[in-house]
């Protein structure tokens, strides 16, 4: 079984080690992060020790939607753009993330296939938390372990939240700018429930 460190090479991104530093390299990281926006400095580089420093040029793909993987990205710096296939697979921007924004956080918990896919639209430095690293933080550093956790629990409930909010607008009526393949998908799983 190859290591993060491999499979992330093998995609053609450049590992560049640990995110020491982390809060000393980039203070407004920690103010725009919804993810490192509680913790102290010494809190952020103590998960910057556990975090792989990983460089993509624009283009490149950082997650592959449908693909299994157990860690999630921190973007540290650029912007990255967030799609998924349509069912004739086409891509279908969802997002456009930059610097403080995470993503990967459900299939680095659950182990599902990647939903979407996240491509670098210019050169991006992320750092890279897989499962075992969180494991490591519980036993070596418990309250940043635990901290951790709570955030990542905080910002995966916001998305199901605007998800919720989203289906309802659909379901309404009130997203007429949505394809009408989206909107069609949405009422029928909704009427599922």
């Amino acid at each position: 079984m190859a290591t993060i460190e491999e499979e992330l090479q093998a995609g053609g991104l450049k590992v560049l080690g640990l995110c020491h530093g982390l809060a000393q390299d980039n203070a407004a990281l920690l103010q725009n992060s919804a993810l490192l926006d509680h913790f102290t400095n010494d809190e952020a580089e103590t998960l910057g020790g556990v975090m792989l420093r990983v460089r993509a040029q624009p283009g490149q793909i950082l997650i592959q939607e449908d693909t299994i993987g157990d860690w999630m990205m921190l973007v540290l710096s650029g912007t990255v753009d967030v799609t998924k296939r349509s069912a004739r697979g086409e891509p279908s921007r969802l997002a456009v993330i930059k610097s403080g924004a995470s993503v990967g956080e459900m299939s680095m918990l659950d182990c599902e296939p990647r939903y979407a896919t996240c491509s670098a639209l210019e050169e991006v430095e992320v750092g890279v938390l897989t499962r075992l690293a969180i494991e490591q933080l519980i036993r070596e550093h418990p309250a940043v372990g635990a901290k951790l956790l709570v955030k990542l629990t905080q910002i995966l409930a916001q998305r199901l939240r605007n998800t919720s909010n989203q289906l309802v607008k659909v379901r309404a009526g009130a997203a007429p700018d949505a394809p009408e393949a989206v909107k069609s998908g949405l009422k029928r799983r909704a009427s599922d429930w």
